[in-house]
């Protein structure tokens, strides 16, 4: 069933239906709106609780309902000045070390950290690194935050394919996340480099930046130098539906939160671990 699901994903035009998809959820026809938020809403159990506009006709697209802002204390960060936060809410897919430059996708499936940044000599930084990778349902809340303060210093946006994320993708598409559409933001910190990626998938309209930076869908390979001072728990981008952040740290900069192991689920500002600034490279400590 799996690889029968994949091979349709192959023939469908993912672009051009993701593309109508974003004109749908931008459409500010009230009736449309109306509809699809409500049900929307509905079959995912979207906890509205916690937005800062609860009422779901406060809303004039299905894309403001979807990026909505959370209240103020509805994602508390965590206390600990060394805690790497979490960037974004969802389910912990996979977690570990960065080995021979490859990262888990799934389980007895790879896939290279130089695919996944374009880039051989940004990837080498962070092998025998750890990384986080965390996937966001459709109800999820879909802003994307900085896990640690620092200066963004660079965004690669790299154009792609757009098969869905989920599990079934990702046991059956090969390098499922250096395949599809991304953007790459790229940080330096007390620890030195860290990257957040967020990953584009079907139906997914949109990957927006909190700053100047390309718009997708990424035409081409576009990187952008950036001179950005960002906060831990700052938001940084948003999805417009779906998919997956990965979070990237270099070699021993990290003591992971055995709190979390992979299949855990996720809040936005919750310590993944505690940053080790004793083994910061010199000068960055």
């Amino acid at each position: 069933m799996s690889n029968v699901f994949v091979a349709l994903q192959k023939l469908l035009p993912q672009h051009a239906l993701s593309r109508f998809a974003g004109r749908v959820a931008n459409s500010r026809n009230t009736r449309l709106s109306r509809f699809v938020i409500d049900r929307f809403a509905a079959h995912y159990h979207v906890d509205m609780g916690e937005a800062a506009a609860p009422a779901l006709d406060a809303y004039a697209s299905f894309n403001d309902f979807f990026t909505r802002a959370l209240a103020a204390d509805a994602r508390p960060l965590a206390t600990e000045s060394d805690a790497l936060v979490c960037p974004a809410d969802g389910c912990l897919s996979q977690t570990g070390i960065i080995r021979g430059e490859t990262l888990l996708q799934a389980k007895g499936l790879g896939y290279s950290s130089t695919s996944l940044l374009t880039r051989g000599d940004l990837a080498a930084r962070f092998d025998n690194g750890w990384y986080a990778t965390i996937y966001l349902a459709p109800g999820d809340y879909h802003r994307v935050h900085a896990p640690i303060d620092g200066m963004v210093t660079r965004t690669i946006a790299v154009p792609g394919n757009l098969f869905s994320v989920n599990a079934r993708t990702e046991s059956g598409v090969r390098g499922l996340f250096a395949r599809n559409e991304r953007l790459i933001m790229e940080f330096e910190t007390a620890i030195g480099a860290v990257v957040v990626v967020m990953v584009g998938a079907m139906i997914v309209a949109s990957i927006e930046c909190a700053f100047d930076a390309p718009s997708s869908p990424y035409l081409e390979l576009q990187e952008t130098a950036q001179h950005r001072p960002v906060a831990r728990g700052q938001e940084i981008g948003r999805f417009l539906l779906g998919s997956t952040v990965i979070v990237m740290l270099p070699p021993h900069a990290i003591t992971p939160s055995p709190d979390f192991t992979t299949g855990s689920t996720v809040k936005m500002g919750q310590a993944l671990g505690h940053l080790n600034l004793a083994q910061a490279p010199r000068g960055q400590r």
